[in-house]
């Protein structure tokens, strides 16, 4: 009861947007979204008009935003009555020569007015990022109303058939690259800031790599990418790989490739991953590049870490931590030697066992509660190494107390490790991991 009367509040806020436009400006937009699903006047006038409605779209505030989009979805669905006479034929053909038919026009039937007009918006210049772009706007308004769900799926479901992982290519970013390109690096990195324009060059030295996926239809807009540093080791601090002025490494005698730092940057396609094959196909190049690596890992944050330990203090007591998530966070124990010593083996054993046992509330209840552990894992990975004061930047500290973690992806086990977490939510792990993580009794 308690929730069904929360979805309707938001309902209501969502109306109010629409009450706030005015019911003119409305009708109007009715009007032209309904000549476009319905290619009035041929596809040519179809496609003006959604050029036409899209510009609209971008010249509208905030409030008007919402607006559009809550008429998309509320009005131009699938018409109920045809969806039933449909169905209702579909079933007396069941059996019969004309069955197949009778599934074409069911299919027909459900197909909504929305997907029409997202194919129309699609089929503009600049029609792909427009959607994406839309669709960010979508789901910054869809917590607070699901009456715009309808809409989201569609255009989830749209956005994930064209940007298919067949579609997209795979690039090698450099120093070289169109200086256009390099600022959208710095402004969409979302793991490690890009403090300057050294710091870039840096990042794309002859001892690293950098490699985005590209769609076709945005070809200066990397849809995200991973960045490598290239190493005899594995690396357990990212302040030494961000060094400016540490000496460039001989990228011949690598053994070691380090993914540091995986950043998604565009927000309309939440829910369409493409992440996964991202990191397969650099690790084909690299392989092709580098002959001698052998070894594959992440040096990864822990971004709920912090969060979980202020939820679970009796998980610090536990660990025999007798500061507060707070204090750990502000970092003053780093500056004393003997103490900063006995809280990291805490915080080790503290950091084991939230990778290991603690779990997202959503789904089978299998699901790691760590969104990159649920990624790399997911992908095959195993728990390597935990690296205490890996990342001692305030941001690290205030995520994961300046933990970082080592996912190693084994290539000769990445099959297996994929299907035991589908099928069971196994987590591969190291055996210091699984040590670390037994050492703290509850």
């Amino acid at each position: 009861m308690v929730d069904g009367l929360v979805k309707r509040l938001r309902s209501i806020v969502g109306a109010g947007a629409t009450a706030r436009v005015g019911a003119k400006r409305i009708d109007e937009w009715r009007r032209q979204l309904a000549e476009c699903a319905e290619a009035k006047g041929g596809e040519v006038s179809a496609r003006t008009r959604a050029a036409d409605l899209a510009q609209t779209y971008l010249e509208l505030d905030d409030t008007a935003r919402h607006a559009f989009l809550r008429l998309i979805s509320l009005e131009f669905g699938p018409a109920p009555a045809r969806v039933a006479a449909a169905h209702e034929a579909y079933q007396r053909a069941i059996g019969s020569a004309s069955q197949w038919d009778a599934e074409a026009d069911l299919r027909a039937a459900l197909r909504s007015a929305r997907i029409r007009i997202l194919t129309q918006f699609n089929a503009i210049p600049q029609g792909v990022k427009f959607l994406v772009d839309l669709r960010a706007d979508l789901l910054r308004y869809l917590d607070e109303d699901p009456e715009l769900a309808p809409l989201d799926r569609e255009l989830e479901s749209r956005l994930a058939a064209w940007f298919d992982v067949g579609f997209l290519e795979l690039q090698r970013i450099t120093w070289c690259s169109p200086a256009m390109l390099l600022e959208k690096l710095i402004q969409y990195e979302a793991v490690h800031e890009i403090r300057s324009w050294t710091d870039l060059k840096n990042r794309l030295d002859s001892d690293r790599r950098l490699y985005a996926f590209f769609h076709p239809r945005m070809p200066m807009e990397p849809l995200i990418f991973v960045e490598v540093a290239l190493t005899d080791h594995l690396a357990d601090s990212v302040q030494a790989l961000l060094d400016e002025h540490a000496p460039v490494f001989d990228a011949r005698r690598a053994d070691t490739a380090i993914f540091y730092s995986i950043s998604n940057t565009q927000a309309g396609l939440r829910g369409v991953s493409f992440g996964n094959f991202l990191l397969k196909r650099v690790i084909d190049d690299l392989q092709r590049d580098f002959p001698k690596l052998r070894h594959f890992a992440t040096l990864s944050p822990l971004p709920g870490f912090s969060s979980w330990a202020r939820k679970h203090p009796q998980e610090l007591a536990a660990a025999g931590l007798a500061l507060d998530a707070a204090q750990l966070a502000a970092g003053e124990w780093t500056q004393d030697r003997a103490a900063a010593r006995k809280i990291n083996a805490a915080l080790a054993q503290l950091a084991a066992r939230y990778l290991t046992l603690a779990k997202a509330s959503r789904g089978d209840g299998r699901q790691p509660l760590d969104p990159v552990a649920r990624f790399h894992l997911g992908n095959g990975a195993r728990i390597e190494r935990i690296n205490l004061l890996g990342d001692a930047s305030p941001k690290g500290m205030k995520q994961s107390f300046g933990v970082m973690v080592n996912y190693l992806y084994d290539l000769d086990d990445l099959e297996n490790n994929v299907e035991s977490f589908a099928r069971e939510g196994t987590i591969a792990t190291s055996a210091a991991v699984r040590r670390q993580a037994r050492q703290i009794q509850n």
